[in-house]
């Protein structure tokens, strides 16, 4: 039965050495708590014969299903298309480098089904990463936590539990995985929780991530900060500046216009407008609320429901109708 079916969604990239011992241990963590699951990988474009593997994988178990992409289009978009293909009411993700242990994936199951939570997140308490991993990770988990208001230590642990509604509700692109607690807030999934999990150190090959991937993490982060409060309403953001600096404008021409005529009426000497520095400080206060009126009104007109599944070119699936 779907209802009692834990989907268990596993982002790949050249990972040809591992996804085989990570599928046999989430077997046994699983068959041991009797647990009905269902295996989705996706292969982000492997060139390294991951896809081979995958193959002989599913031939030898049947609940073991996966996809392929062209290329190499990121980890977001692995989980949105694993996502969509998921039919679990629980959905666990994991990595399939070896460090996320299968073994917590029964209390998170039990944490969904029987403690009510919308999303659990992992918590890596006890990192086996070098020091310019951990130090970043610590920055960046705090500067989310204080701008998303959700209590989380470890954003970016691959090992999450979601109730199914939750992952069939969100969009995620770019590398918006990292923010999939804020967006699912956002989509009015409040009861988010956490859970401490083992972290095994890297067994096979190295990271696919470098330090680029904070600096986009902190990009993502405003981004999805700004579509959260402003996605349904964008005039309010482009309005209110559009406003602040349309009658700033207003206000410096009228000082420069009433000064203007207060010396001529006293005969005073007076200097052309157009000489004064205020005289362009306001043109361009006048043009840049124009342009954020506009900017206003176009984002209001514009489209932003588009399913970015469709974007992804999926060459080969087994086991998932793909055109669902």
């Amino acid at each position: 039965m779907a209802d009692q079916l834990v989907s268990i969604v596993i982002p790949l990239y050249n990972e040809v050495e591992s996804i085989g011992e990570l599928t046999a241990w989430i077997d046994k963590c699983l068959s041991v708590d009797q647990l009905a699951y269902e295996i989705i990988v996706v292969d982000d474009g492997s060139n390294d014969g991951s896809w081979d593997k995958i193959h002989l994988l599913t031939a030898e178990n049947t609940r073991i299903r996966a996809l392929k992409f062209k290329r190499n289009y990121g980890k977001s978009a692995a989980l949105q298309c694993g996502f969509q293909s998921a039919t679990g009411d629980v959905v666990i993700t994991m990595d399939a480098d070896l460090q996320d242990s299968p073994e917590e994936v029964p209390e998170l199951v039990r944490m969904i089904r029987e403690d009510g939570f919308d999303l659990v997140s992992g918590w890596k308490k006890k990192r086996h990463d070098p020091i310019t991993k951990t130090v970043p990770s610590k920055l960046f988990n705090w500067v989310t936590r204080k701008i998303s208001g959700i209590k989380l230590h470890d954003f970016n642990c691959g090992l999450k539990a979601y109730r199914s509604d939750v992952v069939k509700s969100i969009d995620i692109y770019g590398e918006m995985h990292r923010y999939i607690p804020y967006i699912a807030k956002w989509h009015g999934f409040y009861k988010i929780g956490e859970k401490v999990v083992a972290h095994q150190a890297r067994k096979y090959g190295t990271t696919k991530f470098g330090i680029e991937r904070f600096i986009n993490g902190f990009l993502d982060l405003m981004s999805i900060t700004f579509v959260t409060k402003f996605k349904k309403r964008p005039m309010h953001f482009f309005g209110s500046f559009g406003l602040l600096t349309f009658f700033s404008g207003g206000i410096i021409t009228t000082y420069l216009i009433a000064e203007k005529v207060y010396k001529q009426y006293y005969k005073l000497a007076v200097r052309d407008i157009v000489d004064q520095p205020l005289f362009f400080l306001a043109l361009v206060a006048l043009i840049v609320g124009v342009q954020l009126f506009l900017a206003g009104f176009i984002a209001e007109m514009m489209t932003q429901n588009q399913n970015r599944i469709n974007d992804y070119l999926i060459t080969e699936s087994i086991g998932i109708d793909t055109n669902a």
